[in-house]
């Protein structure tokens, strides 16, 4: 935790900056280590403060060891405004692009000024230390073990919300704390949504089911989309599987550092344009997890964030054809100076149940 809080001052440094005040739940998690839903941190150049009410002065003590935990008298944003004031904090840094205008502007009052500080604290969060590494990996060996389980009781006849079940009661029984996301079950004509979370509509023979899900582990996201069929599926879908997998397979062959995430991203956009469905793959190839699902670095056709090593991303090109379905195909995939290493080892062979 000591590193993190130093990368946060350097951030005083870089911005000419008395103080961050850090209000949003997993930056305040990441620079602390307190877990509970309610509180703030100021960090100074020399002092950390973490602010909470009753409720969580106990946990913050246990979780929050580099800090002087301080317990809110009445309002929060009083209690931080009365401590900025107080301790002459002149220019403040807050997470701009998160705080609500109604926060902004409550948190304005006094002799101060609140200066946004961009995604500076998500730039620090996407290089990934050893046991984050280790806790992703664990939460994408859940969703692996998961979807082996599923293979063996997904049928005709069942619904979507009925394999949602199945699937999410699975990961609990694997571990996880949580999902770490609303679960997409896609069937069928259905799976031309990218983001079809499931419906009571009914798993047919010939359907090809796409499925998109991801568990949490000690806080920690892992996010895996495999699509398999129940009954033959049409030669077309076969086409869209196979045209899938290779952008897939060959996006991970070729990602490292020092590419950009537009570059990794074209790779993929290529092979999915030339097999005739370039209009199809309407997303970004991939994003960066870690404490939130969605995270920097993001891979797509904007994408200027250059891959460094312990980054750690998804790969998930898709292809999705409107009145017929769609299929995706996703990594959890850790990038190293000469390649990658892939969290995510469940079979990408198009299984036919």
């Amino acid at each position: 935790m000591k590193h993190r809080i130093e990368q946060a001052r350097h951030i005083l440094e870089e911005q000419q900056l008395d103080a961050l005040l850090v209000l949003t739940d997993y930056n305040r998690r990441y620079l602390s280590g307190f877990t509970g839903t309610s509180g703030a941190l100021i960090i100074t150049k020399s002092e950390q403060y973490l602010f909470t009410d009753f409720r969580y002065v106990e946990q913050a003590t246990s979780q929050a060891e580099q800090y002087e935990i301080i317990q809110q008298q009445g309002d929060l944003y009083t209690s931080l405004l009365e401590h900025i004031d107080t301790h002459n904090l002149t220019n403040v840094g807050f997470e701009g692009h998160i705080v609500a205008y109604d926060t902004y502007e409550t948190l304005s009052k006094g002799a101060h000024t609140l200066k946004p500080i961009g995604q500076a604290i998500e730039h620090i969060r996407m290089v990934k230390d050893e046991t984050e590494i280790a806790y992703i990996q664990k939460a994408a060996d859940i969703v692996d073990q998961a979807y082996e389980y599923i293979l063996t009781i997904a049928k005709p006849g069942m619904t979507e919300k009925e394999l949602k079940a199945h699937l999410e009661s699975k990961m609990l029984q694997l571990g996880a704390d949580d999902t770490s996301f609303d679960t997409i079950v896609a069937s069928g004509h259905r799976g031309a949504l990218p983001h079809g979370v499931a419906s009571d509509k009914v798993i047919e023979s010939g359907d090809m089911v796409t499925l998109d899900f991801g568990a949490y582990y000690k806080g920690y996201a892992s996010d895996i989309t495999r699509t398999f069929a129940v009954g033959q599926p049409s030669d077309e879908m076969i086409k869209i599987y196979e045209t899938v997998l290779k952008a897939q397979k060959t996006a991970v062959s070729r990602i490292q550092a020092g590419m950009s995430g537009k570059e990794i991203d074209q790779v993929a956009r290529d092979i999915i344009a030339e097999a005739g469905y370039g209009e199809n793959f309407g997303h970004s190839l991939g994003h960066g997890i870690g404490l939130d699902i969605h995270e920097l670095p993001m891979l797509s056709p904007k994408s200027s964030y250059i891959l460094k090593p312990n980054h750690i991303v998804t790969i998930e090109p898709g292809i999705y054809v409107n009145g017929l379905g769609g299929v995706r195909i996703e990594d959890d995939i850790l990038i190293q100076e000469n390649g990658c290493q892939c969290f995510t080892n469940s079979t990408k062979d198009l299984i036919i149940l």
